[in-house]
C-alpha cells in the first residue's frame, strides 16, 4: 500500500490538507486476519469535509482525529448527497436508484426479504445491532425486518436532541419515533447523544460468545441542534457565527462519546479484534430554518451556518463533490497499517467487502454496484482500471469514469463535465472543449439508468 507525503498529496485531487505521514511502500500481511473480527461501523449525520480536525477544522475531534491518524483515511469516499439513499447502499450494496430512493424516503424503502448487510452477518453467526437514526422505513419496516437483532434509538430522519420526537406529524410518520426493538418510550429529557453512546457501550460490554456487527447511526450534527453548556463553553473564545458554534460543540459531544465508545472496547480486550469505519453519510448542509416544526421550538434558534465543506464546492443535496465526498476512515490495529488511501471508494462497496472479509460463502445477488476492495485497501492488489460510479437524485444524474465527472441537470438537461485530477472544485465545465469524452460519459450514463426503476 502506497503511504504518499504530503506534498504529493498537496498535488492529487484528494491533496487537499496536508496529512502527517511519510511517503513509505507497505505491505501489510493479509495472513492472520481474525476469521470474524467485530465490525463497528460510526456514521454521523451531515458531518462535511471540513467538520473533522484531522482535515484542518476548527472543530475539535481529538478521538476522530486519532483514529484517522492510526488507521487508514480514505480521501475519495463517496455517498450519497441525502441521508437515506447513503444509508440504503450501505445496506444493500446497490445504488439507491435501484429501489427508486432519490432522496429521503418513509414506507417501505427496502424490499422485504432482500439480503442487507445485518441479515448476512446475522446468517453467519454475528449479533446485529442499530443504534440511533434508522430513516430506511416507516413502521412496520423497521430494523429488526431487515435483519438486525437489536434496534434502539428513532425510526426517522431527524428528531429534537431533547424530547427525541420526529418535528411533525404525516400519513406515514409520528412525532414519536424513540423506541426499542420496535417498541416505543420515552427517555426524553437526556441527550440524544448521550443515550446513544451509552447503548453502544452497553453493547460491547454485553457477554456473549459470537461477533458483533454495531453500527452506530448519530443525530448529530444533523439539524435541530441543541447542546449543553459543557460543550458549548469549548468554543468560546472562537470568532463563530453562533450557529457555527453550536454545530462545533455537538460535533465534538459526538468526539466525546466515539471516545467512550473505544475505551470500552479497549477495558473488554475486544480492541484489536474491532474493525471500525468511520463514514459521514453526506456533505455538510449550510442552513436551516423553521418556524412551526418541532412545535415551533427553534423559530427563533440560530442554524444559519451549519457544515463546511471547504475547499469543495457544493452542499448536502448536490452532485458536487462537497455533497458526495465525505470524511471517512478505517481502523483496524495489527491489521491496517496507518496511511491514506487515494482512489475512489463508495458506500455501496462495504457489502461485498465485509462479507468477503467476514468469510460469508453463499453468493451475494448477482447485481452489487458495490465492489470488494479489501484487497485494495491491503495493498494485495491495485484498483483495476478507471472506477466508474453513479448517481441519481430528483433534480440530477452524475457519473465518474475515472478522473472524469460528467452531471446533469433533470429539470433542464444542461450538462458539467469535470476533470476531478486537476480541477477538484469544479470550476472549469470542459463539456465543449471535450466533445468525445462527453458524449462517453453520457452512453455510460445511459448504461446505469438501465438498471433503475
Amino acid at each position: 500500500m502506497k503511504v504518499c507525503n504530503p506534498k504529493i498529496l498537496g498535488l492529487s485531487m484528494a491533496g487537499l490538507i496536508a496529512l502527517p505521514f511519510g511517503c513509505t511502500d507497505k505491505s501489510p500481511a493479509t495472513s492472520g486476519i481474525p476469521e470474524k473480527p467485530n465490525i463497528l461501523i460510526i456514521l454521523p449525520d451531515d458531518i462535511g469535509w471540513a467538520d473533522v480536525g484531522y482535515h484542518g477544522s476548527d472543530v475539535k475531534t481529538p478521538n476522530i482525529d486519532k483514529l484517522a491518524r492510526t488507521g487508514i483515511m480514505l480521501n475519495q469516499h463517496y455517498v450519497m448527497p441525502t441521508c437515506t439513499p447513503s444509508r440504503v447502499s450501505l445496506m444493500t450494496g446497490l445504488y439507491p436508484s435501484r429501489y427508486d430512493v432519490l432522496g429521503p424516503a418513509y414506507g417501505e424503502v427496502i424490499d422485504l426479504g432482500d439480503p442487507t448487510l445485518p441479515s448476512l452477518l446475522s446468517e453467519h453467526g454475528y449479533f446485529t445491532a442499530i443504534n440511533g437514526k434508522w430513516h430506511m422505513g416507516s413502521p412496520p419496516y423497521t430494523p429488526l425486518k431487515y435483519g438486525f437483532q437489536s434496534s434502539y434509538g428513532y425510526f426517522d430522519g431527524q428528531i429534537d436532541p431533547y424530547t427525541h420526537e420526529y418535528k411533525t406529524e404525516t400519513e406515514l410518520t409520528e412525532r414519536r419515533s424513540w423506541h426499542r426493538n420496535d417498541e416505543y418510550l420515552d427517555e426524553s429529557g437526556t441527550h440524544v447523544t448521550d443515550l446513544i453512546t451509552a447503548e453502544a457501550v452497553r453493547i460491547i460490554e454485553e457477554d456473549r460468545d459470537e461477533p458483533f456487527f454495531l453500527y452506530v447511526a448519530h443525530h448529530v450534527p444533523h439539524f435541530p441542534l441543541d447542546e449543553p453548556d459543557e460543550w458549548m463553553s469549548i468554543y468560546d473564545d472562537y470568532l463563530m457565527h453562533p450557529s457555527r458554534k453550536l454545530f462545533a460543540a455537538s460535533v465534538t459531544h459526538m468526539d466525546d462519546g466515539i471516545g467512550k465508545i473505544i475505551e470500552a472496547l479497549e477495558r473488554t480486550g475486544q480492541r484489536d479484534n474491532t474493525l471500525i469505519i468511520f463514514i459521514s453519510d453526506n456533505g455538510g448542509q449550510f442552513s436551516w430554518h423553521n418556524e412551526t416544526e418541532y412545535h415551533g421550538a427553534y423559530a427563533d434558534k440560530p442554524h444559519s451556518v451549519l457544515g463546511n465543506n471547504f475547499p469543495l464546492r457544493g452542499w448536502k443535496g448536490d452532485l458536487y463533490e462537497g455533497g458526495i465526498r465525505v470524511p471517512a476512515l478505517i481502523n483496524w490495529p495489527g491489521q491496517l497499517e496507518p496511511g491514506v488511501i487515494d482512489f475512489p471508494i463508495h458506500v455501496s462497496d462495504w457489502l461485498p467487502t465485509l462479507s468477503a472479509l467476514t468469510g460469508i460463502e453463499q453468493p451475494l445477488r448477482p447485481d452489487l454496484d458495490g465492489q470488494n476492495i479489501w484487497p485494495m485497501i491491503t495493498g494485495e492488489r491495485q484498483m483495476a482500471g478507471p472506477r466508474q460510479m453513479y448517481w441519481k437524485t430528483r433534480h440530477a444524474y452524475a457519473v465518474r469514469d475515472g478522473n472524469w465527472k460528467l452531471l446533469v441537470n433533470r429539470a433542464n438537461d444542461n450538462i458539467e463535465l469535470y476533470d476531478l485530477e486537476n480541477d477538484f472544485r469544479e470550476t472549469s465545465n470542459l463539456k465543449d472543449s471535450n466533445p468525445e469524452k462527453r458524449e462517453q460519459m453520457m452512453d455510460m450514463l445511459k448504461e446505469f439508468q438501465k438498471g433503475d426503476r
